[in-house]
């Protein structure tokens, strides 16, 4: 017997609205397609969040001993600058801005994309596909929409007829929108457009001469829609109907609503049969925003060379804050949030790395099997992460007790303490195991709090000129030291 037949797990499918029962297509196998970047610059630390989500839960369906095929997508094409059908292509504007090719910009990215994944030990996926590796794929999914009557060609351009769609298929199903309101809400096309209605989206582009990155297709050198890209190779990879697809809340419309429509549209039936949606990464209350400042990437995290940090971490300290807040909900990141986060990582790692010294009793204080399934439990909801670690800190405090030796515990239990704690946070939620000793930055940390102790000391003492040699030293060397109301925090250039 499997662990998948021991635990049931409910998921919040978007397109219901509703937690529902997980059922798999066929028994044992799980088919899961998540919306992949669009490699044309650095990745987001919103979308780090959005693919950890998915990490963990892929982590989890194979901990359950399914067979999981995991195809996560690389966009190297087709991605025009609005998420609609006009502007540049975003890896063509990148490229023409830099006077490289389009697949230099593409290679970079792809490669600081893994890069950062593997920092914060991602699981890498069964397939990752690019667009640009299926561009045949996409030619006959259109060429089979538009035998069924519902695109239509234009000037070399291929167009999603909407409205002809929803005359037997809602279109809106998965945003709860309709075809009406769209249309009201829709400016009126200015003559320029070849599309007969505006909610209606493309499925080929004809290239415009200065458009670098085209292929041939019966109707026009071109490139494909974005939305086209994705239901090619989950298709292609998984079925015309499989079991999961994830991705990002700021897909759920347009892509994911033309992804069910195309779909629908090629082969007559649902693609999908759970949706699954990662709320948005927001930065000390505000959108995350280059423009306006509020804005870090991964790779500073680990360096602490932003204003918004007071230090570096490590990236299994911002992985375990992440996975703090459930993936459906907002995740404010906060200098606060990681400090906090950081503190609770090593005290979860101190009591593992504890459990092999543990002494067991002939009795246990503790109810081990009870609480090993309110684990299972936890993840069984929805991938409840935050509940799940703070079950494990439930551990941390019984681990501590034995240590102090106001509980017990029988070998039995403790074998199965070990194992459990050690999947949970380990296989499941994919931390890794970093003492606080062996962290660096904690050491740096610890003795630039020393100095900043000393040199308030000093004033107090009203010795300026050892408190502005302290601070100045430490400027020399790359740590900006900033006084404020609650005290004197400091920054590494």
């Amino acid at each position: 017997m499997h662990l998948y037949d021991k635990q049931q797990i409910k998921i919040y499918n978007s397109l219901t609205g509703e937690k529902e029962v997980f059922t798999p297509i066929s028994e044992g196998y799980v088919g899961m397609y998540v919306c992949g970047p669009t490699v044309y610059s650095n990745v987001h630390l919103g979308n780090v969040r959005t693919f950890m989500s998915f990490d963990v839960i892929f982590r989890y369906l194979k901990h359950l001993g399914y067979k999981v095929r995991f195809v996560r997508n690389i966009t190297d094409a087709g991605h025009l600058e609005n998420d609609a059908d006009v502007g540049e292509d975003r890896i063509a504007k990148k490229a023409r801005l830099e006077e490289i090719e389009p697949m230099e910009v593409v290679q970079r990215y792809t490669v600081d994309f893994h890069n950062i994944l593997n920092k914060f030990n991602f699981l890498p996926p069964s397939i990752e596909p690019t667009a640009t590796g299926h561009i045949i794929e996409q030619i006959e999914i259109i060429k089979n929409i538009l035998d069924k009557g519902l695109a239509y060609e234009v000037n070399g351009s291929v167009y999603f007829d909407v409205l002809k769609y929803n005359e037997t298929k809602p279109y809106g199903i998965l945003s709860k929108r309709n075809v009406e309101d769209l249309m009201h809400n829709s400016r009126e096309l200015d003559g320029q457009s070849d599309k007969k209605n505006p909610q209606d989206f493309a499925l080929w582009k004809k290239a415009e001469p200065q458009h670098i990155m085209r292929w041939p297709s019966p109707w026009s050198d071109g490139f494909p829609g974005w939305h086209l890209e994705c239901t090619a190779m989950s298709t292609k990879y998984l079925g015309e109907q499989f079991d999961i697809h994830g991705g990002g809340m700021d897909l759920k419309f347009p892509h994911h609503e033309c992804e069910i429509a195309q779909a629908e549209a090629s082969n007559g039936k649902p693609p999908v049969n759970y949706w699954m949606h990662a709320n948005m990464l927001i930065m000390n209350g505000k959108k995350m925003a280059k423009s306006t400042g509020n804005f870090i990437l991964p790779t500073e995290i680990f360096t602490g060379d932003n204003p918004h940090i007071t230090k570096s971490f490590s990236p299994s300290v911002a992985r375990f804050f992440m996975l703090q807040a459930h993936y459906r909900s907002i995740l404010d990141f906060t200098n606060n949030g990681l400090l906090a986060s950081e503190k609770g990582f090593f005290r979860l790692m101190d009591a593992i790395n504890a459990l092999d010294d543990l002494k067991s009793a002939g009795t246990s204080t503790f109810d081990i099997k009870e609480w090993q399934q309110k684990c299972y439990d936890a993840m069984n909801d929805d991938f409840n992460s935050p509940i799940l670690i703070a079950n494990l800190f439930e551990a941390v405090k019984y681990i501590n007790q034995i240590k102090e030796g106001t509980a017990t515990i029988r070998q039995e239990d403790l074998d199965l303490l070990k194992s459990t704690v050690n999947t949970f946070a380990f296989d499941v939620l994919g931390l890794v195991n970093v003492k606080e000793s062996e962290n660096g930055t904690d050491k740096l940390s610890g003795a630039v709090e020393l100095l900043i102790q000393l040199r308030q000391e000093a004033r107090a003492n009203k010795d300026f000129a050892m408190s502005d040699k302290i601070r100045d030293e430490l400027a020399a060397a790359g740590i900006q030291l900033n006084d404020g109301k609650e005290g004197t925090t400091f920054t590494t250039n």
